[in-house]
């Protein structure tokens, strides 16, 4: 993202990060969504699942699919996606509404019973985890897109614990663009309303 402008004034004279030009699905997920604080088990394990599948893509490909992705998925039922069997990968392979990419599948499948495993006696365990890794607030707003990091340390020692509890999909940069989206980080630039905010 360096080289371009930190932020955009969209045509409806609201200044934004420049990521959400001028697409309204882009735009509405910027400023409700994007570097909000989320919490809880099943919505940090859907953010999860779709930092996954995202690999690779563009962000805007996984947020147009959202909503199929959630019917698809049983909007994100961890402990019914731990039950998932072999009829239900084919089903998930057929379906054109998501990324039918085989091995992100089989880990979002996985990943819920890691994440049903990590919950069964200790309900809010995956909030905790993830949240523990949340680096200390800035103290400054950032100004340019080459200030905004792909990882942190500490990402990628996020990185490191869900890989060694046996999640999947979860390298440091996909970690970094959940702390991003999940409001474990603030990465909304100066001049953006949501810095300002």
């Amino acid at each position: 993202m360096t080289g371009r402008a930190a932020v955009l004034l969209g045509q409806d004279g609201v200044s934004r990060c420049s990521w959400a030009g001028e697409d309204p699905e882009y735009q509405r997920y910027h400023d409700e969504e994007w570097g909000r604080p989320l919490h809880g088990d099943r919505p940090l394990y859907e953010k999860l699942t779709l930092e996954g599948f995202q690999a690779g893509l563009s962000w805007i490909t996984i947020l147009r699919r959202r909503p199929t992705f959630r019917t698809a998925f049983h909007d994100f039922d961890f402990e019914r996606i731990a039950e998932y069997d072999e009829a239900d990968v084919e089903r998930l392979m057929a379906d054109p509404g998501i990324i039918r990419n085989r091995a992100k599948v089989l880990a979002a499948i996985s990943n819920a019973r890691v994440t049903r495993e990590l919950v069964r006696s200790e309900p809010g365990a995956l909030d905790r985890l993830l949240w523990g890794f949340a680096p200390a607030a800035r103290g400054r707003v950032l100004t340019s897109w080459s200030e905004v990091p792909a990882e942190t340390p500490e990402s990628k020692t996020a990185s490191r614990e869900l890989k060694r509890l046996g999640y999947r999909f979860v390298g440091p940069t996909t970690v970094y663009a959940l702390m991003q989206s999940s409001g474990m980080v603030d990465d909304h630039l100066a001049g953006c309303w949501r810095a300002e905010a």
